[in-house]
């Protein structure tokens, strides 16, 4: 490669794609900075950038002077509830989609796209009436089910693509062999399809973190997840801003953990899904 090509390559690619990093990137330091930033400091001179004046004084203040720690808790209920009954009426009825053909098959599925184009604000009167008559609002179980009307319907269209591309044949030499119906999907299937289950669980599971009206709305005094929680940091008259990042960070932290974990699984998962689908 000649030095005249590569300095193309760093104009044309490297470098746009450097700042389109950079540009991203931005807010999420610029909030780590405010949270390291004493609040006396934030008052005086703005964000400090020198690592000499960083403190955890917010972190602390966070942890001992508000619930935010229960908050969390009640948000990773919430988000690892709705993973488990998202995935399992999910699974079984993308494995029925793709496995069979039946009246109104692609009626239905067009309703569950349908169903993500309406705001979720249309639901939540029905749904608060409707929990509250029957005695689970404010609760976990009650939020678990809110946040999967919206996380099933897509799960469902992503997982039908996943099972489509696997030869049926495989599910009835299996059935041949003496197993069942479920026995085949759960030998089968699932472990074929878990790249696919797996990305599908972090969307699950980022949506129901991070959903807002409905935590809103249906959640109370007893259940507050992080999403309202770090709303109740502002306050009346003054926003304290450090207390605010160091929610903000913290409250980011597990769904980043999670993508951490599993990034090769997810990146597989949705290039398979990409290619088969």
């Amino acid at each position: 490669m000649t030095q005249q090509s590569t300095f193309r390559r760093i104009i044309t690619t490297d470098l746009p794609v450097l700042l389109i990093v950079l540009f991203a990137m931005a807010p999420f330091v610029w909030m780590i900075l405010t949270s390291l930033t004493p609040t006396a400091t934030l008052s005086a001179t703005g964000v400090s950038l020198s690592p000499m004046g960083w403190s955890m004084d917010n972190y602390i203040r966070l942890i001992e002077q508000t619930s935010f720690l229960k908050n969390m808790l009640d948000s990773l209920i919430i988000a690892g509830g709705t993973v488990v009954v998202g995935l399992l009426v999910s699974v079984t009825a993308a494995y029925a989609f793709s496995r069979f053909r039946f009246t109104g098959r692609k009626l239905l599925m067009m309703q569950f796209l349908l169903i993500n184009m309406f705001p979720i604000v249309l639901l939540i009167l029905p749904l608060f009436v409707l929990m509250r008559s029957v005695g689970i609002l404010d609760t976990h179980f009650g939020l678990i089910l809110a946040n999967a009307t919206v996380a099933i319907p897509f799960a469902v269209w992503m997982l039908t693509s996943y099972i489509a591309a696997i030869p049926k044949s495989l599910d009835e030499a299996a059935m041949t062999d003496g197993c069942s119906r479920l026995t085949a999907l759960r030998k089968v299937v699932l472990p074929l399809t878990m790249p696919g289950i797996i990305s599908t669980g972090i969307y699950i599971f980022i949506t129901a973190w991070n959903e807002y009206l409905y935590a809103l709305t249906l959640g109370g005094r007893n259940v507050r997840p992080v999403t309202v929680a770090i709303q109740t940091l502002i306050g009346e008259y003054q926003i304290e801003w450090g207390l605010l990042a160091a929610g903000a960070v913290v409250g980011a932290m597990p769904a980043t953990i999670l993508f951490l974990l599993v990034q090769r699984r997810l990146i597989g998962g949705l290039t398979q899904g990409a290619v088969k689908g």
